[in-house]
Protein backbone atom coordinates (compact mmCIF):
# COMPACT_ATOMS: atom_id res chain seq x y z
CA UNK A 1 0.00 0.00 0.00
CA UNK A 2 1.33 3.38 -0.97
CA UNK A 3 2.07 6.04 1.61
CA UNK A 4 -0.77 8.14 0.23
CA UNK A 5 -3.30 5.34 0.52
CA UNK A 6 -2.20 4.61 4.06
CA UNK A 7 -2.65 8.23 5.11
CA UNK A 8 -6.09 8.40 3.46
CA UNK A 9 -7.09 5.25 5.30
CA UNK A 10 -5.92 6.72 8.59
CA UNK A 11 -7.78 9.96 7.95
CA UNK A 12 -10.95 8.06 7.09
CA UNK A 13 -10.65 6.03 10.30
CA UNK A 14 -10.12 9.18 12.36
CA UNK A 15 -13.07 10.85 10.64
CA UNK A 16 -15.30 7.87 11.37
CA UNK A 17 -14.19 7.90 15.00
CA UNK A 18 -14.91 11.62 15.22
CA UNK A 19 -18.33 11.10 13.69
CA UNK A 20 -19.09 8.35 16.20
CA UNK A 21 -17.86 10.55 19.04
CA UNK A 22 -19.95 13.45 17.77
CA UNK A 23 -23.01 11.21 17.54
CA UNK A 24 -22.36 10.06 21.11
CA UNK A 25 -21.99 13.64 22.35
CA UNK A 26 -25.09 14.70 20.41
CA UNK A 27 -27.03 11.83 22.01
CA UNK A 28 -25.77 12.73 25.49
CA UNK A 29 -26.63 16.39 25.01
CA UNK A 30 -29.93 15.56 23.36
CA UNK A 31 -31.14 13.41 26.23
CA UNK A 32 -29.88 15.76 28.93
CA UNK A 33 -32.33 18.36 30.36
CA UNK A 34 -29.81 21.15 29.86
CA UNK A 35 -29.09 23.20 26.73
CA UNK A 36 -25.69 24.31 25.46
CA UNK A 37 -24.47 26.99 23.10
CA UNK A 38 -20.89 26.77 21.85
CA UNK A 39 -19.34 29.89 20.31
CA UNK A 40 -16.15 29.52 18.25
CA UNK A 41 -14.61 32.99 17.90
CA UNK A 42 -11.81 31.74 15.62
CA UNK A 43 -14.11 30.24 13.01
CA UNK A 44 -16.97 32.63 13.88
CA UNK A 45 -19.57 29.93 14.28
CA UNK A 46 -22.20 28.98 16.86
CA UNK A 47 -23.52 25.50 17.71
CA UNK A 48 -26.68 24.63 19.68
CA UNK A 49 -26.72 21.40 21.66
CA UNK A 50 -29.13 19.74 24.06
CA UNK A 51 -32.69 20.71 24.92
CA UNK A 52 -32.61 24.28 23.57
CA UNK A 53 -36.32 24.38 22.63
CA UNK A 54 -37.29 23.80 26.26
CA UNK A 55 -35.78 27.16 27.16
CA UNK A 56 -36.28 29.41 24.11
CA UNK A 57 -38.35 29.49 20.95
CA UNK A 58 -35.53 30.93 18.84
CA UNK A 59 -31.94 30.03 17.94
CA UNK A 60 -29.06 32.32 18.69
CA UNK A 61 -27.18 33.88 15.84
CA UNK A 62 -23.42 34.37 16.10
CA UNK A 63 -23.78 38.07 15.36
CA UNK A 64 -26.93 38.50 17.47
CA UNK A 65 -26.26 36.72 20.74
CA UNK A 66 -27.56 39.80 22.53
CA UNK A 67 -31.05 38.64 21.51
CA UNK A 68 -30.86 36.48 24.59
CA UNK A 69 -31.29 39.65 26.66
CA UNK A 70 -34.67 40.32 25.03
CA UNK A 71 -36.18 37.25 26.73
CA UNK A 72 -34.81 38.10 30.18
CA UNK A 73 -36.71 40.18 32.71
CA UNK A 74 -35.24 43.65 32.76
CA UNK A 75 -33.95 43.57 36.33
CA UNK A 76 -31.62 40.68 35.40
CA UNK A 77 -30.18 42.33 32.22
CA UNK A 78 -26.97 43.57 33.83
CA UNK A 79 -26.12 40.21 35.43
CA UNK A 80 -26.80 38.28 32.21
CA UNK A 81 -24.82 40.76 30.13
CA UNK A 82 -21.80 40.51 32.47
CA UNK A 83 -22.01 36.73 32.26
CA UNK A 84 -21.98 36.85 28.48
CA UNK A 85 -19.06 39.28 28.40
CA UNK A 86 -16.52 37.24 30.33
CA UNK A 87 -13.65 38.62 28.28
CA UNK A 88 -14.15 42.09 29.73
CA UNK A 89 -12.82 40.89 33.06
CA UNK A 90 -10.82 37.98 31.62
CA UNK A 91 -12.92 35.51 33.61
CA UNK A 92 -12.96 31.83 32.80
CA UNK A 93 -16.30 31.06 34.42
CA UNK A 94 -19.40 32.86 35.75
CA UNK A 95 -22.89 31.81 36.82
CA UNK A 96 -26.11 33.80 36.91
CA UNK A 97 -29.78 33.00 37.60
CA UNK A 98 -32.54 34.88 35.85
CA UNK A 99 -36.23 34.78 35.16
CA UNK A 100 -37.62 34.48 31.63
CA UNK A 101 -39.78 37.38 30.50
CA UNK A 102 -43.53 36.95 31.19
CA UNK A 103 -43.10 33.34 32.38
CA UNK A 104 -42.59 31.75 35.77
CA UNK A 105 -39.44 30.13 34.51
CA UNK A 106 -36.06 30.31 36.20
CA UNK A 107 -32.80 29.59 34.31
CA UNK A 108 -29.32 29.16 35.62
CA UNK A 109 -26.76 30.13 32.98
CA UNK A 110 -23.11 29.08 33.33
CA UNK A 111 -20.54 30.66 31.01
CA UNK A 112 -17.10 29.11 30.39
CA UNK A 113 -14.42 30.86 28.30
CA UNK A 114 -11.00 29.95 26.92
CA UNK A 115 -8.24 32.39 25.93
CA UNK A 116 -5.05 32.28 23.83
CA UNK A 117 -1.61 33.33 24.98
CA UNK A 118 -2.52 36.96 24.25
CA UNK A 119 -5.65 36.69 26.42
CA UNK A 120 -7.93 36.88 23.40
CA UNK A 121 -11.15 34.89 23.76
CA UNK A 122 -11.04 31.76 21.62
CA UNK A 123 -14.31 30.07 22.56
CA UNK A 124 -17.21 30.21 24.97
CA UNK A 125 -19.64 27.60 26.20
CA UNK A 126 -23.02 28.61 27.64
CA UNK A 127 -24.92 26.04 29.65
CA UNK A 128 -28.64 26.64 30.45
CA UNK A 129 -30.24 24.71 33.32
CA UNK A 130 -33.90 24.79 34.43
CA UNK A 131 -33.90 25.62 38.17
CA UNK A 132 -37.58 26.54 38.42
CA UNK A 133 -38.39 23.59 40.71
CA UNK A 134 -35.61 24.49 43.14
CA UNK A 135 -36.59 28.15 43.07
CA UNK A 136 -40.19 27.26 43.89
CA UNK A 137 -39.07 25.02 46.72
CA UNK A 138 -36.84 27.76 48.10
CA UNK A 139 -39.65 30.30 47.79
CA UNK A 140 -41.99 27.95 49.66
CA UNK A 141 -39.38 27.48 52.36
CA UNK A 142 -38.85 31.23 52.55
CA UNK A 143 -42.60 31.77 52.74
CA UNK A 144 -43.01 29.28 55.58
CA UNK A 145 -40.07 30.90 57.37
CA UNK A 146 -41.55 34.39 57.21
CA UNK A 147 -45.30 34.08 56.67
CA UNK A 148 -48.25 32.31 58.23
CA UNK A 149 -49.58 29.41 56.14
CA UNK A 150 -53.24 30.08 57.02
CA UNK A 151 -53.51 33.80 56.40
CA UNK A 152 -50.51 34.78 54.28
CA UNK A 153 -49.70 37.44 56.87
CA UNK A 154 -46.30 37.80 58.51
CA UNK A 155 -45.67 35.22 61.18
CA UNK A 156 -44.69 36.26 64.68
CA UNK A 157 -40.92 35.92 64.25
CA UNK A 158 -40.76 37.88 61.00
CA UNK A 159 -43.07 40.55 62.42
CA UNK A 160 -40.75 41.05 65.37
CA UNK A 161 -37.75 41.36 63.02
CA UNK A 162 -39.58 43.95 60.89
CA UNK A 163 -40.85 45.77 63.99
CA UNK A 164 -37.29 46.11 65.23
CA UNK A 165 -36.33 47.69 61.91
CA UNK A 166 -39.35 49.98 62.17
CA UNK A 167 -38.37 51.06 65.68
CA UNK A 168 -34.79 51.73 64.57
CA UNK A 169 -36.09 53.96 61.79
CA UNK A 170 -38.44 55.70 64.24
CA UNK A 171 -35.53 56.31 66.62
CA UNK A 172 -33.46 57.90 63.85
CA UNK A 173 -36.34 60.07 62.65
CA UNK A 174 -37.81 60.81 66.09
CA UNK A 175 -41.11 59.22 65.04
CA UNK A 176 -43.75 57.15 66.85
CA UNK A 177 -44.75 53.51 66.33
CA UNK A 178 -48.03 52.09 67.63
CA UNK A 179 -48.67 48.38 68.17
CA UNK A 180 -52.19 46.90 68.29
CA UNK A 181 -52.54 43.51 69.96
CA UNK A 182 -55.82 41.97 68.76
CA UNK A 183 -57.65 38.96 70.18
CA UNK A 184 -60.84 37.46 68.72
CA UNK A 185 -63.57 37.30 71.38
CA UNK A 186 -65.16 33.91 72.15
CA UNK A 187 -63.05 32.16 69.50
CA UNK A 188 -63.05 28.97 71.57
CA UNK A 189 -66.80 28.65 70.97
CA UNK A 190 -66.19 28.21 67.23
CA UNK A 191 -63.45 25.63 67.87
CA UNK A 192 -65.48 23.78 70.48
CA UNK A 193 -68.83 24.05 68.70
CA UNK A 194 -67.84 23.53 65.07
CA UNK A 195 -64.41 21.94 65.24
CA UNK A 196 -60.86 23.06 64.61
CA UNK A 197 -61.24 23.06 60.81
CA UNK A 198 -63.96 25.68 61.02
CA UNK A 199 -61.86 27.56 63.55
CA UNK A 200 -58.91 27.56 61.14
CA UNK A 201 -61.17 28.73 58.33
CA UNK A 202 -62.46 31.60 60.45
CA UNK A 203 -58.90 32.68 61.27
CA UNK A 204 -58.04 32.50 57.56
CA UNK A 205 -61.00 34.69 56.59
CA UNK A 206 -60.27 37.20 59.35
CA UNK A 207 -56.64 37.30 58.22
CA UNK A 208 -57.71 38.09 54.66
CA UNK A 209 -59.74 41.03 55.95
CA UNK A 210 -56.84 42.27 58.07
CA UNK A 211 -54.45 41.97 55.11
CA UNK A 212 -56.42 44.72 53.38
CA UNK A 213 -55.21 47.12 56.08
CA UNK A 214 -51.54 46.59 55.15
CA UNK A 215 -49.61 49.44 53.55
CA UNK A 216 -46.13 50.93 53.54
CA UNK A 217 -46.91 52.31 57.02
CA UNK A 218 -48.88 49.36 58.42
CA UNK A 219 -47.71 45.79 59.09
CA UNK A 220 -50.10 42.99 60.06
CA UNK A 221 -49.15 39.65 61.59
CA UNK A 222 -50.96 36.48 62.62
CA UNK A 223 -49.31 35.57 65.92
CA UNK A 224 -51.13 32.34 66.72
CA UNK A 225 -54.62 30.87 66.97
CA UNK A 226 -56.96 33.87 67.28
CA UNK A 227 -54.31 36.54 67.95
CA UNK A 228 -53.19 39.20 65.45
CA UNK A 229 -50.76 42.08 65.79
CA UNK A 230 -50.58 45.36 63.86
CA UNK A 231 -47.73 47.88 63.80
CA UNK A 232 -48.28 51.44 62.53
CA UNK A 233 -45.35 53.70 61.66
CA UNK A 234 -45.93 57.39 62.39
CA UNK A 235 -49.65 56.94 63.17
CA UNK A 236 -51.45 60.05 61.97
CA UNK A 237 -54.07 61.10 59.44
CA UNK A 238 -55.61 58.13 57.65
CA UNK A 239 -53.04 55.91 59.39
CA UNK A 240 -53.92 57.05 62.91
CA UNK A 241 -54.62 54.33 65.47
CA UNK A 242 -58.26 55.36 65.66
CA UNK A 243 -58.71 55.18 61.88
CA UNK A 244 -56.99 51.81 61.57
CA UNK A 245 -59.12 50.38 64.41
CA UNK A 246 -62.25 51.81 62.81
CA UNK A 247 -61.28 50.26 59.47
CA UNK A 248 -60.64 46.85 61.06
CA UNK A 249 -63.92 46.89 62.99
CA UNK A 250 -65.80 48.03 59.92
CA UNK A 251 -64.50 45.00 58.03
CA UNK A 252 -65.86 42.78 60.81
CA UNK A 253 -69.20 44.56 60.92
CA UNK A 254 -70.94 41.94 58.79
CA UNK A 255 -71.06 38.27 59.87
CA UNK A 256 -68.38 36.04 58.32
CA UNK A 257 -69.82 33.15 56.32
CA UNK A 258 -67.99 29.83 56.65
CA UNK A 259 -67.93 27.02 54.09
CA UNK A 260 -70.56 25.08 56.07
CA UNK A 261 -72.92 28.07 55.54
CA UNK A 262 -72.67 29.12 59.19
CA UNK A 263 -72.46 32.86 59.73
CA UNK A 264 -70.23 33.98 62.61
CA UNK A 265 -70.38 37.46 64.10
CA UNK A 266 -66.86 38.42 65.16
CA UNK A 267 -65.86 40.94 67.80
CA UNK A 268 -62.33 41.72 68.89
CA UNK A 269 -60.54 43.10 71.93
CA UNK A 270 -57.60 45.40 71.25
CA UNK A 271 -54.68 46.61 73.34
CA UNK A 272 -52.65 49.59 72.12
CA UNK A 273 -49.10 50.49 73.14
CA UNK A 274 -46.85 53.16 71.66
CA UNK A 275 -43.12 53.55 71.13
CA UNK A 276 -41.26 55.26 72.77
CA UNK A 277 -43.77 56.01 75.56
CA UNK A 278 -44.40 52.41 76.63
CA UNK A 279 -41.24 50.56 75.69
CA UNK A 280 -37.99 51.00 73.79
CA UNK A 281 -37.77 47.57 72.16
CA UNK A 282 -40.05 45.37 70.09
CA UNK A 283 -40.75 42.55 72.56
CA UNK A 284 -41.61 44.84 75.47
CA UNK A 285 -43.79 46.98 73.22
CA UNK A 286 -45.76 43.90 72.15
CA UNK A 287 -45.99 42.73 75.78
CA UNK A 288 -47.41 46.09 76.86
CA UNK A 289 -50.04 45.93 74.11
CA UNK A 290 -50.91 42.35 75.10
CA UNK A 291 -51.31 43.22 78.78
CA UNK A 292 -53.68 46.12 78.12
CA UNK A 293 -55.58 43.94 75.61
CA UNK A 294 -56.39 41.52 78.46
CA UNK A 295 -57.61 44.48 80.49
CA UNK A 296 -59.92 45.37 77.61
CA UNK A 297 -61.13 41.78 77.35
CA UNK A 298 -61.91 41.51 81.06
CA UNK A 299 -63.86 44.78 81.18
CA UNK A 300 -65.83 44.52 77.96
CA UNK A 301 -65.78 42.52 74.76
CA UNK A 302 -65.15 44.31 71.47
CA UNK A 303 -63.32 47.03 73.39
CA UNK A 304 -60.09 48.98 73.01
CA UNK A 305 -57.67 49.66 75.85
CA UNK A 306 -54.75 52.06 75.55
CA UNK A 307 -51.56 51.70 77.53
CA UNK A 308 -51.71 53.06 81.04
CA UNK A 309 -49.03 52.65 83.71
CA UNK A 310 -51.47 51.58 86.48
CA UNK A 311 -52.72 48.74 84.25
CA UNK A 312 -49.20 47.43 83.78
CA UNK A 313 -48.53 47.76 87.50
CA UNK A 314 -51.73 45.88 88.29
CA UNK A 315 -50.69 43.13 85.90
CA UNK A 316 -47.23 42.87 87.46
CA UNK A 317 -48.81 42.64 90.92
CA UNK A 318 -51.13 39.86 89.73
CA UNK A 319 -48.19 37.95 88.29
CA UNK A 320 -46.33 38.41 91.57
CA UNK A 321 -49.35 37.18 93.54
CA UNK A 322 -49.70 34.19 91.23
CA UNK A 323 -46.07 33.24 91.83
CA UNK A 324 -46.47 33.58 95.61
CA UNK A 325 -49.74 31.67 95.42
CA UNK A 326 -47.93 28.64 93.97
CA UNK A 327 -45.43 28.81 96.82
CA UNK A 328 -48.27 29.06 99.33
CA UNK A 329 -49.85 25.91 97.87
CA UNK A 330 -46.59 24.02 98.25
CA UNK A 331 -45.90 25.29 101.76
CA UNK A 332 -49.55 25.20 102.92
CA UNK A 333 -49.65 28.94 103.54
CA UNK A 334 -53.45 28.97 103.80
CA UNK A 335 -55.67 28.73 106.85
CA UNK A 336 -59.40 28.38 107.45
CA UNK A 337 -61.90 30.73 109.03
CA UNK A 338 -65.54 29.96 109.72
CA UNK A 339 -68.38 32.47 109.75
CA UNK A 340 -71.47 31.58 111.79
CA UNK A 341 -74.97 31.68 110.33
CA UNK A 342 -77.95 32.36 112.57
CA UNK A 343 -81.70 31.95 112.28
CA UNK A 344 -83.73 35.15 112.41
CA UNK A 345 -86.26 33.36 114.62
CA UNK A 346 -84.54 32.96 117.95
CA UNK A 347 -81.05 33.80 116.71
CA UNK A 348 -79.99 30.16 116.96
CA UNK A 349 -76.76 28.95 115.34
CA UNK A 350 -77.77 27.48 112.02
CA UNK A 351 -74.32 26.60 110.61
CA UNK A 352 -70.77 27.61 109.73
CA UNK A 353 -69.46 28.70 106.37
CA UNK A 354 -65.87 27.61 105.67
CA UNK A 355 -63.79 30.50 104.29
CA UNK A 356 -60.18 30.17 103.15
CA UNK A 357 -57.61 32.82 104.02
CA UNK A 358 -54.02 33.36 102.91
CA UNK A 359 -51.30 34.93 105.02
CA UNK A 360 -48.18 35.66 102.97
CA UNK A 361 -44.60 35.44 104.20
CA UNK A 362 -44.77 39.05 105.44
CA UNK A 363 -47.75 38.23 107.62
CA UNK A 364 -50.17 40.16 105.41
CA UNK A 365 -53.59 38.56 104.91
CA UNK A 366 -54.54 38.56 101.21
CA UNK A 367 -58.22 38.75 100.34
CA UNK A 368 -59.85 35.73 98.64
CA UNK A 369 -61.27 38.24 96.14
CA UNK A 370 -57.66 38.67 94.96
CA UNK A 371 -56.35 35.11 94.83
CA UNK A 372 -59.45 32.99 94.10
CA UNK A 373 -59.89 34.42 90.53
CA UNK A 374 -56.20 33.71 89.89
CA UNK A 375 -56.58 30.14 91.16
CA UNK A 376 -59.65 29.62 88.97
CA UNK A 377 -57.88 31.00 85.93
CA UNK A 378 -54.74 28.86 86.19
CA UNK A 379 -56.51 25.72 87.41
CA UNK A 380 -54.86 25.58 90.83
CA UNK A 381 -58.32 26.00 92.39
CA UNK A 382 -58.58 22.21 92.13
CA UNK A 383 -55.70 21.65 94.54
CA UNK A 384 -56.80 24.51 96.78
CA UNK A 385 -60.42 23.30 96.72
CA UNK A 386 -59.41 19.79 97.78
CA UNK A 387 -57.40 21.22 100.66
CA UNK A 388 -60.32 23.45 101.76
CA UNK A 389 -62.74 20.51 101.73
CA UNK A 390 -60.52 18.19 103.71
CA UNK A 391 -59.42 20.84 106.21
CA UNK A 392 -62.95 22.10 106.91
CA UNK A 393 -64.42 18.58 107.13
CA UNK A 394 -61.64 17.46 109.50
CA UNK A 395 -62.17 20.56 111.69
CA UNK A 396 -65.92 19.96 111.70
CA UNK A 397 -65.44 16.29 112.62
CA UNK A 398 -63.29 17.32 115.60
CA UNK A 399 -65.96 19.80 116.80
CA UNK A 400 -68.73 17.20 116.45
CA UNK A 401 -66.90 14.81 118.67
CA UNK A 402 -65.73 17.41 121.21
CA UNK A 403 -68.87 19.55 121.51
CA UNK A 404 -71.57 17.03 120.48
CA UNK A 405 -72.49 19.14 117.44
CA UNK A 406 -75.23 17.38 115.49
CA UNK A 407 -77.69 20.15 114.66
CA UNK A 408 -75.66 22.61 112.57
CA UNK A 409 -74.48 22.67 108.97
CA UNK A 410 -71.02 23.03 107.47
CA UNK A 411 -71.19 25.12 104.29
CA UNK A 412 -68.33 24.70 101.79
CA UNK A 413 -67.86 26.86 98.71
CA UNK A 414 -67.21 24.89 95.53
CA UNK A 415 -65.90 26.47 92.32
CA UNK A 416 -67.30 25.62 88.87
CA UNK A 417 -64.02 23.99 87.83
CA UNK A 418 -63.89 21.93 91.00
CA UNK A 419 -67.51 20.75 90.75
CA UNK A 420 -67.07 19.71 87.10
CA UNK A 421 -63.95 17.70 87.90
CA UNK A 422 -64.63 14.05 87.15
CA UNK A 423 -63.39 12.85 90.54
CA UNK A 424 -65.21 15.43 92.67
CA UNK A 425 -68.07 13.24 93.97
CA UNK A 426 -65.81 10.31 94.81
CA UNK A 427 -63.29 12.57 96.57
CA UNK A 428 -65.94 14.34 98.67
CA UNK A 429 -67.70 11.14 99.73
CA UNK A 430 -64.35 9.55 100.64
CA UNK A 431 -63.50 12.52 102.91
CA UNK A 432 -66.87 12.39 104.67
CA UNK A 433 -66.49 8.67 105.27
CA UNK A 434 -62.89 9.03 106.47
CA UNK A 435 -63.81 11.70 109.05
CA UNK A 436 -67.18 10.15 109.97
CA UNK A 437 -69.20 13.24 109.05
CA UNK A 438 -72.79 12.56 107.92
CA UNK A 439 -73.54 13.95 104.42
CA UNK A 440 -76.74 15.47 105.86
CA UNK A 441 -74.60 17.99 107.78
CA UNK A 442 -72.87 19.29 104.63
CA UNK A 443 -74.12 22.10 102.38
CA UNK A 444 -72.24 22.91 99.18
CA UNK A 445 -72.36 26.53 98.05
CA UNK A 446 -72.28 26.99 94.29
CA UNK A 447 -72.66 30.00 92.00
CA UNK A 448 -74.40 30.41 88.69
CA UNK A 449 -71.10 29.91 86.81
CA UNK A 450 -71.35 26.18 87.56
CA UNK A 451 -74.26 25.83 85.13
CA UNK A 452 -72.93 27.82 82.17
CA UNK A 453 -71.40 25.03 80.06
CA UNK A 454 -73.38 21.85 80.75
CA UNK A 455 -76.40 22.25 83.01
CA UNK A 456 -77.59 18.66 82.47
CA UNK A 457 -74.32 17.17 83.73
CA UNK A 458 -74.33 19.52 86.73
CA UNK A 459 -77.91 18.66 87.67
CA UNK A 460 -77.11 14.95 87.41
CA UNK A 461 -74.18 15.35 89.83
CA UNK A 462 -76.27 17.44 92.20
CA UNK A 463 -78.98 14.77 92.29
CA UNK A 464 -76.41 12.07 93.06
CA UNK A 465 -75.06 14.09 96.00
CA UNK A 466 -78.52 15.08 97.22
CA UNK A 467 -79.42 11.39 97.18
CA UNK A 468 -76.75 10.86 99.81
CA UNK A 469 -78.13 13.72 101.95
CA UNK A 470 -75.86 16.62 100.94
CA UNK A 471 -77.65 19.94 100.48
CA UNK A 472 -77.00 22.80 98.06
CA UNK A 473 -77.22 26.56 98.35
CA UNK A 474 -77.12 29.07 95.50
CA UNK A 475 -74.55 31.73 96.41
CA UNK A 476 -74.67 35.37 95.25
CA UNK A 477 -78.26 34.98 94.13
CA UNK A 478 -79.65 37.98 92.26
CA UNK A 479 -76.34 39.15 90.76
CA UNK A 480 -76.49 36.97 87.61
CA UNK A 481 -78.59 37.45 84.50
CA UNK A 482 -80.34 34.13 84.30
CA UNK A 483 -80.69 32.82 87.85
CA UNK A 484 -84.48 32.73 87.66
CA UNK A 485 -84.42 30.48 84.59
CA UNK A 486 -82.28 27.97 86.49
CA UNK A 487 -84.27 27.92 89.71
CA UNK A 488 -87.20 25.89 88.44
CA UNK A 489 -84.85 23.05 87.45
CA UNK A 490 -82.14 23.08 90.08
CA UNK A 491 -82.15 20.67 93.03
CA UNK A 492 -81.12 23.33 95.54
CA UNK A 493 -82.18 23.85 99.16
CA UNK A 494 -81.09 27.39 100.01
CA UNK A 495 -80.89 30.80 98.35
CA UNK A 496 -78.19 33.15 99.62
CA UNK A 497 -79.24 36.78 99.07
CA UNK A 498 -76.24 38.75 97.89
CA UNK A 499 -74.70 41.42 100.11
CA UNK A 500 -75.37 44.09 97.45
CA UNK A 501 -79.09 43.86 98.31
CA UNK A 502 -78.51 43.84 102.05
CA UNK A 503 -76.30 46.96 101.93
CA UNK A 504 -79.18 49.18 100.79
CA UNK A 505 -82.18 47.30 102.14
CA UNK A 506 -82.63 50.00 104.81
CA UNK A 507 -82.29 53.12 102.67
CA UNK A 508 -83.62 52.02 99.28
CA UNK A 509 -87.23 50.88 99.06
CA UNK A 510 -86.89 49.26 95.58
CA UNK A 511 -84.03 47.13 96.92
CA UNK A 512 -86.20 46.10 99.86
CA UNK A 513 -88.98 45.13 97.46
CA UNK A 514 -86.56 43.02 95.38
CA UNK A 515 -85.22 41.29 98.49
CA UNK A 516 -88.75 40.61 99.70
CA UNK A 517 -89.70 39.23 96.26
CA UNK A 518 -86.69 36.88 96.26
CA UNK A 519 -87.56 35.64 99.75
CA UNK A 520 -91.24 35.14 98.89
CA UNK A 521 -90.38 33.36 95.65
CA UNK A 522 -87.88 31.14 97.48
CA UNK A 523 -90.47 30.12 100.04
CA UNK A 524 -92.99 29.23 97.32
CA UNK A 525 -90.34 27.07 95.62
CA UNK A 526 -89.53 25.38 98.94
CA UNK A 527 -86.14 27.05 99.52
CA UNK A 528 -84.66 28.39 102.73
CA UNK A 529 -83.04 31.85 102.55
CA UNK A 530 -79.86 33.32 104.01
CA UNK A 531 -78.98 37.04 103.76
CA UNK A 532 -75.24 37.73 103.50
CA UNK A 533 -73.39 40.77 104.83
CA UNK A 534 -75.80 41.76 107.60
CA UNK A 535 -73.89 44.40 109.59
CA UNK A 536 -76.38 45.99 112.00
CA UNK A 537 -79.58 45.42 113.90
CA UNK A 538 -81.72 47.56 111.55
CA UNK A 539 -80.82 45.36 108.60
CA UNK A 540 -81.46 42.28 110.73
CA UNK A 541 -84.93 43.49 111.77
CA UNK A 542 -85.97 44.36 108.20
CA UNK A 543 -84.80 41.02 106.82
CA UNK A 544 -86.57 39.15 109.63
CA UNK A 545 -89.76 41.13 109.03
CA UNK A 546 -89.83 40.36 105.29
CA UNK A 547 -89.45 36.66 106.00
CA UNK A 548 -85.73 35.87 105.60
CA UNK A 549 -84.93 32.60 107.44
CA UNK A 550 -81.27 33.12 108.30
CA UNK A 551 -78.61 35.81 108.34
CA UNK A 552 -74.84 35.89 108.10
CA UNK A 553 -72.58 38.89 108.67
CA UNK A 554 -70.54 41.01 111.03
CA UNK A 555 -73.63 41.84 113.11
CA UNK A 556 -73.85 38.30 114.51
CA UNK A 557 -70.32 37.08 113.87
CA UNK A 558 -67.22 37.78 111.81
CA UNK A 559 -65.21 34.96 110.17
CA UNK A 560 -63.27 33.28 113.01
CA UNK A 561 -60.32 30.97 113.25
CA UNK A 562 -60.72 27.54 114.83
CA UNK A 563 -59.96 28.62 118.39
CA UNK A 564 -62.76 31.22 118.46
CA UNK A 565 -65.21 28.82 116.82
CA UNK A 566 -64.48 26.32 119.58
CA UNK A 567 -65.27 28.94 122.23
CA UNK A 568 -68.51 29.72 120.40
CA UNK A 569 -69.50 26.05 120.28
CA UNK A 570 -68.57 25.53 123.92
CA UNK A 571 -71.08 28.12 125.21
CA UNK A 572 -73.93 27.94 122.71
Amino acid sequence: MSEMSYQLSQLEAMNNRLLRDEAMYQMICGTAPDAYVYLDFVQKRIVHLGNWSHFFDFELNYNAISRLLDSVEEKYHTDVYDCLMLEKNKLHQKTVEFKVFERYFWIQMDAFATYDENQNEISKLLRFRDVTKFKKQNEEIDFLAYYDMYTGLMNRNYFIVKLRQMLKKAEENKDVVSVLFIDVDHFHKVNDGMGMLMGDELVQLIGQLFKEVESSNVMVSHFNSDVFCVAIYDPCGSYSVENIIAEIKNKLKEPIRLSNSTEVTVSISIGVAEYPECASDALNLINCAEIVMYKSKSSQKNGVQYYDSPIIQEFIEKVHIEQRFEQALKKQGFFMCYQPQYSTDGRLLRGLEALVRWKDEDGKVISPATFIPIAEKNGSILRLGDWIMEKSISDFAKWREKYYVDDITLSINVSALQFKNIGFIKSLMHMLEAYHVPPTMIELEITESVFIDDIEDVIEKMNILRGSGIRFSMDDFGTGFSSLSYLRRLPIDTLKIDKSFVDTVVTDSPTRMIAETIIDMGKKLGFHTIAEGVEDEVQFDILRDIGCDNIQGFYMGKPMESEKIERLLAVR
